[in-house]
């Protein structure tokens, strides 16, 4: 028997909840483009973010550590790929559509430049009298126009939720800018379970990289409400925190908040009676989330990650350097633009100067960034 486009578009219909969004029902996409036989549109999409050089380099781009630092640390790479698991979970529970999750969860850090969070703050400074930075807008620049596959249309040509979903991307460090997308609507079921699992997922996964780089011991977090409830529930009882600890504490700290996401979306949706997905976008709030308990739990680790990882000295100081490689590689190439390779001046007269260094900038990898660095500035270094 063949699973055709047709037969997995029945198997949605009988299996995802009213709310939710059938592949079938898409907006579409603005280019004409045909549809394959074995695949649903979302997944097509999914397909063709797997396949770009930007996910591709996410790779090498930092989550919190720089990649040289350690090979077991998070990338940007690994985030996405921890993000789209976990949405998929809660997607699943929830009777939305995992594939339409799943797609936007991989494409939700595309944008990111080299260095994490360090380095969107130097390009939005640098940019701020050209248009600006936001790495949501450069995932979706990517998506629709710098990714260069095909010869009848720019980007790839994804369908409308799919966009959507991208744009309404938001978490405490990410704002949306849906200004063409519905913009008094919320974001869809599928793009609120992908801002959730964005927050849960780095906020556990950023607790464990610290944990292992020894930036956060075990006593720093004595008396935290959420890593009492999860070291009590491994056994845990103090101590060295041994490998096996970590791991099981790791995973018991995101299975209890991705259950508390699921029992507490489940009760909104309930109280909500949205029989539709623009019922469910046209209310007041969101409905995916925590509980008023959990989330008070899941914000006092999110402060304590703050003020002991993201701003201790050793993050700090690469944030400085972050700040220094590309704040000089962006001021050189404005002085010279043919230090730009041939390839990216071509680009200067459609996009302008400063959008073509930015763009150039924003795709590097950290590791990248850093021998441009050394070319351009170190004689020793061959250009």
């Amino acid at each position: 028997m063949l699973y055709t486009r047709d037969l997995l578009e029945a198997n949605e219909d009988r299996s995802l909840a009213p709310y939710a969004l059938h592949s079938k029902q898409s907006k579409g996409r603005q280019f004409p483009d045909h549809e394959p036989d074995y695949r649903t549109a979302f997944q097509r999409d999914r397909d063709r973010i797997l396949h770009t050089t930007a996910f591709r380099r996410l790779e090498y781009k930092t989550q919190v550590f720089i990649n040289y630092e350690g090979d077991y640390y998070r990338t940007r790479l690994t985030h996405t790929l921890e993000v789209t698991q976990i949405g998929r979970t809660i997607a699943r529970a929830l009777g939305a559509n995992e594939d339409l999750v799943e797609t936007i969860c991989l494409a939700h850090d595309l944008g990111h430049p080299p260095f994490g969070h360090s380095g969107e703050t130097v390009l939005a400074r640098l940019m701020k009298d050209h248009g600006g930075f936001d790495h949501n807008k450069q995932s979706f620049r990517i998506v629709t126009f710098l990714e260069n596959r095909y010869p009848d249309f720019p980007g790839l040509n994804l369908t409308w939720e799919v966009l959507e979903g991208i744009v309404k991307h938001e978490t405490e460090y990410d704002i949306a800018d849906a200004r063409d997308f519905n913009p008094d609507l919320r974001g869809h079921l599928e793009a609120q379970i992908a801002n959730v699992a964005d927050e849960l997922a780095y906020t556990a996964h950023d607790l464990d990289d610290g944990l292992r780089s020894g930036m956060i011991t075990p006593a720093m977090l004595s008396g935290m409400e959420l890593w009492e409830i999860v070291a009590d529930l491994v056994g845990w009882r103090g101590g060295e925190l041994a490998d096996l600890h970590r791991h099981r504490i790791i995973r018991e700290l995101i299975g209890i908040q991705v259950s508390d996401q699921v029992t507490s979306t489940d009760r909104r949706l309930r109280e909500s009676s949205a029989r539709s997905a623009e019922d469910l976008q046209r209310l007041s709030y969101n409905v995916v989330g925590f509980s008023d308990e959990m989330r008070q739990r899941n914000r006092q680790l999110k402060d304590f990650l703050y003020a002991n990882l993201y701003r201790q000295y050793r993050v700090v100081r690469m944030a400085v350097k972050a700040e220094r490689i590309l704040s000089e590689i962006f001021t050189a190439y404005r002085a010279q633009p043919n230090t730009l390779p041939a390839h990216i001046q071509t680009q200067i007269e459609d996009r302008g100067l400063e959008r073509t260094i930015c763009d150039y900038i924003a795709g590097m990898t950290d590791r990248y960034a850093v021998e441009e660095h050394q070319k351009l500035f170190d004689p020793l270094i061959l250009p």
